[in-house]
């Protein structure tokens, strides 16, 4: 039922002051994907057909599909890619492969023999990967290698098993001070429910306090007094963010009816299984109750996606779902907290009642905190406005930019794309510049003016353009990961000198190149950890800051067309009945009484609206300045700052291992002999 957008809703309220609001914000409005761009629910147009190498799933050759089909892969084929493949992201590096085949006992010579076979790229998808362990099969038990032998025994069902030893595998993470990845958060006990009745949704709401004109000792103070000093949060909030891990559990479901089932971990409770769906519902609910709160859209659904889509996908739900258990009023709410801890949330929707009700009817704004709305509050709310487009495309750019950059890393070697794909005539637009189209502001048209000497300053820097003399297109070179192999397999071929095994010379020369094959898996190790790194921590910190972005943009747009009211209409219509009941009272007809008691209880009715309308207006005013100066305000800085020192220390620390590396090698090859 997500496979289409669903008709828009337009807004209405039951009560005419918005204690029902129904929202025409769509999740996946915007779902139609029609191209490889960097992110497929990205605002910006589609890039154009690029023509550098691309590393990504789809570029794989298309026969491989063909090679395994439908055949049944033995279990250690998974085990082996899941020990390379931590992440989920359904492929990995030349350098992981390479890895997986050193614990097969085989030559060099045939392990290299073997991911070229497989490989012409940096990367390896999970069908290469898998004809490759067939391959290593065959050459253990001493046939030839050759892919049209992996074929046929696929087509039989009968995939062989190789000799693995995948418990050797050490984590590349470890060498020269670059950690493994952090562990999983741990887990707590699942908390006892905070709720007794059959909405839980209580938990998230408060009861309705007296309006303005008569403040209580009940009444609701919309978080943390405004003022203009200040962040309205605690000292050092960035440093206790919750962290929200979303991995993919895999396919569910009945052939025509099949699912793709993620895993959110937090440390509220055990891991809880979520379908695409449920984010949806989940997003739907708080975008009507929470209006005028930043909220990030969710990545869109597609018929028939690839790896590389459903990567793309996990990411966003995972920046989505991390943002609002961050936000200081949603992260309270009912719903979420039901979201992250109830084992089948499909039963639970079930069972419970949900109420849509908007945030603004049952809370009231405090005098204290009405007092600290500032008076120009449309002024600085018109400065955001102004720029937040301008803001999005930067951000954009600095994306596209940042993850071609940081999948370039991991191939530094690359200089020659390899040759086109059948029936593919361009690359994947994950690593295009778009054709980003000039802003209104001077400082945008200015960047725009040199989008291309910046790409190719960007790209000259990693050795990545191709020469105007170069005709060799189909010519591929070996990255760090294939010089290491070949490497080994020189060594190997060169075990034995003619003279006899008393060739000192040999020897050494033979040590010495040994010594540069391990140090060359050293800085091929380096280069794949960090590369992970950057685009697992920060690439996803800079998508969330454009996401921040385009959060506040549609808040704008929700805010433009939610905020209106009928308070004019409705204090006209009280002056006119006012009129008539004086009227009614001064002829006195027939029955009289019984009329003005009717137009009296209509004026009375209107009055309370009036009051709750504006009610409303002073909370949506008291919304908008906290979500603009606690919010925006902290996150575009604060985890922005963060990020860029993060970035900034690690870079350093990968100089420095890179730098001990060469250092090191130095030292090994000084005692190479010249005669």
């Amino acid at each position: 039922m997500f496979n289409a957008p669903r008709p828009a809703q337009p807004y209405s309220s039951s009560n005419g002051f918005g204690t029902t609001s129904f929202v025409v914000d769509n999740p996946l409005v915007s779902s139609v994907y029609d191209s490889d761009g960097l992110d497929p629910w990205s605002t910006a147009p589609s890039p154009a057909p690029p023509t550098i190498p691309a590393a990504s799933p789809v570029a794989a050759p298309a026969g491989f599909s063909a090679v395994i089909a439908d055949s049944i892969v033995p279990p250690i084929y998974h085990q082996a890619f899941a020990a390379v493949d931590s992440s989920g992201s359904g492929e990995t590096s030349v350098n992981g492969l390479s890895r997986v085949l050193g614990t097969a006992g085989l030559p060099a010579s045939t392990i290299e023999r073997i991911v070229s076979l497989v490989s012409s790229r940096s990367r390896v998808s999970k069908l290469e990967f898998f004809v490759a362990l067939a391959l290593v099969a065959l050459a253990q038990s001493g046939k030839d290698l050759s892919i049209e032998r992996v074929a046929a025994l696929a087509q039989e069902n009968a995939l062989p098993v190789p000799d693995l030893d995948l418990s050797s595998l050490t984590s590349a993470s470890t060498f020269n001070g670059f950690p493994s990845p952090p562990p999983a958060p741990i887990r707590a006990p699942v908390p006892t429910r905070g709720y007794t009745s059959e909405d839980p949704w209580s938990i998230g709401k408060l009861v309705n306090a007296p309006t303005l004109s008569e403040p209580g000792p009940d009444s609701f103070t919309n978080g943390i007094t405004s003022s203009i000093s200040g962040t309205g949060l605690p000292k050092d909030w960035w440093k206790r963010q919750e962290s929200i891990t979303v991995n993919t559990l895999g396919q569910q479901g009945f052939i025509l009816k099949r699912y793709l089932v993620y895993e959110v971990s937090t440390n509220r409770g055990a891991p809880v299984p979520r379908r695409y769906s449920e984010f949806v519902f989940l997003w739907d609910v708080l975008v009507k109750r929470y209006p005028f709160r930043l909220l990030p859209s969710l990545p869109p659904k597609r018929i028939g996606p690839d790896e590389g889509f459903l990567e793309q996908r996990r990411r966003g739900l995972a920046r989505f779902i991390n943002f609002v258990v961050n936000h200081p009023i949603i992260k309270d709410d009912g719903l979420l907290q039901v979201f992250l801890t109830e084992p089948s949330f499909e039963h639970w929707r079930k069972q419970a009642s949900i109420s849509y009700e908007e945030e603004s009817a049952s809370k009231r704004v405090d005098q204290v905190e009405e007092m600290s709305i500032p008076s120009d509050l449309e002024d600085k709310l018109a400065v955001v406005r102004s720029k937040i487009s301008v803001l999005i495309e930067q951000w954009q750019k600095i994306c596209i930019l940042a993850e071609r950059i940081m999948k370039r890393r991991e191939a530094a070697a690359v200089r020659v794309s390899p040759p086109p794909l059948p029936g593919r005539t361009f690359m994947p637009a994950h690593f295009a510049l778009p054709p980003f189209s000039p802003a209104s502001s001077t400082s945008s048209a200015t960047l725009d003016g040199d989008t291309h000497s910046l790409a190719s300053s960007v790209l000259s820097g990693l050795h990545l353009r191709r020469s105007s003399s170069d005709s060799t297109t189909n010519e591929q070179q070996s990255d760090t990961a294939r010089l290491t192999n070949t490497l080994k397999a020189l060594v190997e071929v060169n075990d034995r000198c003619w003279r006899g095994d008393d060739c000192e010379l040999c020897l050494g020369v033979r040590q010495g190149l040994s010594s540069v094959a391990q140090h060359t898996q050293r800085h091929s190790d380096v280069l794949e950890e960090r590369s992970r790194r950057l685009l697992y921590s920060t690439l996803e910190a800079l998508k969330g800051q454009r996401d921040l972005y385009i959060a506040m943009r549609d808040l704008f747009i929700r805010h433009d067309r939610l905020s209106g009211d009928s308070v004019e209409k409705l204090k006209k219509r009280v002056e006119t009945n006012s009129l008539k009941l004086e009227g009614v009272k001064q002829t006195k007809k027939e029955r009289w009484q019984e009329e003005a008691d009717k137009i009296a209880g209509i004026i009375e009715k209107d009055q309370a609206s009036i009051a709750a309308m504006l009610n409303r207006r002073v909370f949506i005013r008291a919304s908008m300045w906290h979500e603009l100066r606690v919010v925006l305000h902290n996150r575009e800085n604060t985890l922005l700052t963060q990020a860029v020192k993060t970035f900034a220390r690690e870079e350093s620390s990968f100089s420095e291992s890179v730098a001990a590396n060469w250092t090191s090698l130095v030292d090994a090859v000084e005692s190479m002999p010249f005669e």
